[in-house]
This record gives C-alpha cells, sequence and structure tokens, in this order.
C-alpha cells in the first residue's frame, strides 16, 4: 500500500470521526476533552498545586511539567519537519493559527505522557482515572477536526514512549536536582 493510499485511508476515517460541524451533546464533550490536553491549562495547573501541595505531590508535579516541557519541544521539532497540514475545518482557530502541522498530535503526547508517568508517582487510582482521560482526549483531537486518526496515534505513542523513558531515569535526575538546589521532596 502507498503512503498516498494510507493518508487517503486516514483521511476519510478521520472525517468518519469528526462531530466539529453537529451541535449536541456530542460535540460539546468532544470539546471539553479536546482541550483538557491543552498545555497551558498543564503547565499553570501543576505550578499551582507545586506550590499548594505537600512533598509527595511535589514530586509529581515537578516531574510532570519538565515531561511536558521536553516533550513540547520533541512535537514541535517532528511538527517542523513533517510539516502535515492540519484538516480543513472552523473549530480550533487558535491551535490553527498558533499552529497549523497536525502530526503529531501534540495533546494526544501530553496526555499519554501524562497518564504513563502517573503510573510510577501517584495514587493507582488516579493513573487509572488518567489512562481513561489520554486516549478521550486524542479522539476529541480528531472528533473536532484538528488532527487526522494516525497524528493522534503517533502522537499517543510518542507520549507513552517519552513517559516510559522518562520513568526510567527520574529518580537518579530528580535526587541529584534535590541535592543540588538543597531541597528534598521526600
Amino acid at each position: 500500500m502507498k503512503l498516498r493510499s494510507i493518508l487517503e485511508w486516514d483521511a476519510r476515517l478521520s472525517d468518519k470521526m469528526r462531530v466539529a460541524e453537529k451541535p449536541g451533546a456530542l460535540r460539546a464533550i468532544a470539546v471539553f476533552f479536546a482541550h483538557s490536553g491543552d498545555s497551558w491549562f498543564w503547565g499553570a495547573a501543576l505550578i499551582i498545586a507545586w506550590f499548594l501541595s505537600n512533598s509527595p505531590w511535589k514530586e509529581w508535579e515537578s516531574v510532570e511539567f519538565l515531561g511536558i516541557s521536553l516533550l513540547a519541544v520533541l512535537v514541535m521539532g517532528i511538527k517542523f519537519l513533517v510539516r502535515r497540514r492540519r484538516p480543513e475545518g472552523e473549530w480550533g482557530g487558535i491551535y490553527r493559527n498558533t499552529d497549523p502541522h497536525s502530526f503529531p498530535s501534540g495533546h494526544a503526547a501530553r496526555s499519554f505522557l501524562i497518564a504513563t508517568l502517573a503510573v510510577g508517582l501517584v495514587p493507582g487510582w488516579l493513573a487509572v482515572v488518567l489512562w481513561i482521560w489520554a486516549p478521550l482526549v486524542a479522539v476529541a483531537r480528531v472528533a473536532m477536526g484538528v488532527h487526522y486518526l494516525s497524528d493522534v496515534v503517533a502522537g499517543a505513542l510518542l507520549g507513552i514512549i517519552c513517559g516510559w523513558i522518562g520513568l526510567q531515569i527520574y529518580e537518579p535526575i530528580f535526587l541529584w536536582v534535590s541535592n543540588l538546589i538543597g531541597f528534598s521532596f521526600w
């Protein structure tokens, strides 16, 4: 199968999942989940939570913030190399204007990174909630017409891989930094 035919199939399947132009409850739910993975929301929430939380949660908030920041650089680098245009549409003007490229989905990558890192850093119930939330964010991005299905699949895989790598290396680095700045979270 040629790349062109795969991309055409991807576009047709993505279009069938689209609810952006269909008013109703399904669209409202998709809008909520599509925005719930926004980087500004997670960045601000993690910073605020860091100042308000106790030591065990500070570790999670710090690792998540660093992971999200590093992942954003990686995703933007890939987007500028691939330069795949977003699907045509009206919804999501802020995304279309600030980032016209769709591959890979930063929201899908971010949501799966958050869920993956949560497995090693937070109580099990929260990790389960985040693993339910992450695919909903990814599907909502396709449903709202700002990504193709392959964008969110690639983003999800990227987020999972980066999260897994992060879990393998975070503790030694985190201990080194906390010793360096003289602040311990434990």
